[in-house]
């Protein structure tokens, strides 16, 4: 696993584009996924991103784990959505989620960590003379990446040990242990940084 903990290594055609052109094109299909209404141009969208899976030549295993969790997630709001605003409008706001959700994870699974914060302080060179800290801003970014990808690998772990247990269904079994698990991270993540010097002037 990489420190993203989602990169799958590869030489696609999507792994071989620059991780800012990539990062300018997730942007733009979110923002196409919130200007679009239509069921049929979201449906339309959603099947360029899994064309983009195919591409890139994700294996199937990586694939079903992000099928998995989008069907629940997914599931829970369109059952939600259907009850609040009806069958078409459920129908919308689910196929704008996994449009930007997919698109998002798949930007995840072609891009290193260190592409996407070498592309933000490229991007932000031009303003240091305003006092920005584009190495600042690479390093949150990059932080923010990791530790997205950190809190999917504690979820899945502490999911697993709740399962062994014969506690998969039960919410304090999981909320518990994750809660401390991601405070001992978050403690861990803070001392490393401190004697690195992160934060000092």
């Amino acid at each position: 696993m990489t420190p993203l903990g989602l990169y799958e290594p590869g030489t696609s055609v999507l792994h071989r584009i620059p991780a800012g052109a990539k990062f300018l094109g997730v942007l733009v299909l979110a923002s196409a996924v919130l200007v679009l209404d239509s069921p049929v141009a979201l449906g339309a969208l959603c099947g360029a991103v899994v064309l983009g899976y195919v591409l890139a030549r994700i294996p199937g295993r990586r694939c079903w784990q992000i099928a998995r969790t989008l069907l629940l997630l997914v599931g829970f709001v369109f059952a939600l959505q259907w009850w609040l605003l009806g069958l078409p409008a459920a129908a919308v706001v689910c196929l704008r989620l996994v449009a930007a959700l997919a698109a998002a994870n798949l930007f995840t699974l072609t891009t290193r960590v260190d592409d996407v914060v070498s592309a933000v302080e490229r991007a932000l060179r031009p303003l240091r003379r305003f006092g920005v800290r584009p190495d600042r801003i690479g390093l949150l970014v990059g932080l923010t990446l990791q530790a997205v990808a950190a809190l999917s690998v504690i979820a899945g772990e502490v999911r697993e040990a709740a399962r062994a247990r014969g506690a998969d269904r039960s919410v304090t079994a999981f909320a518990v242990p994750f809660l401390v698990r991601t405070l001992r991270h978050a403690d861990e993540l803070g001392e490393a940084l401190a004697a690195r010097g992160a934060g000092d002037r």
